[in-house]
């Protein structure tokens, strides 16, 4: 591909990346959202998160079953206990990489 091939590919992605983002923020941040669409997107971020977490956390890779045994989901219980307690994104981090590593250990 061209440089100038480039240079169009990279402007075009950042146009398809900042345009979703700065649409909204122009039509909407001047205007009073109803109470339930607010309430409804605040929602949308815990949605997200959960629907990225649930198959890493619940599906076994190799048989693509639920497997209630996995180690990552009893490190996250607790990392999400953490998490709740302290609301600190580091303090969560370091809690999870400890106990999956502590996990690992006693397993053997």
């Amino acid at each position: 591909m061209s440089p100038v091939g480039y240079l169009l590919l990279l402007l075009g992605m950042g146009a398809v990346t900042y345009l979703p983002r700065l649409l909204p923020l122009l039509f909407l941040s001047q205007r009073t959202l109803p109470r339930w669409l607010v309430e409804w997107l605040e929602l949308i971020p815990v949605a997200i998160l959960a629907a990225l977490l649930a198959p890493a956390l619940l599906v076994d890779d190799g048989a693509g079953r639920i497997d209630l045994l996995r180690p990552q989901l009893w490190v996250a219980v607790p990392t999400f206990y953490v998490a709740w307690r302290s609301r600190s994104l580091g303090g969560t981090v370091v809690a999870g990489m400890g106990l999956f590593w502590l996990l690992g250990w006693c397993a053997g």
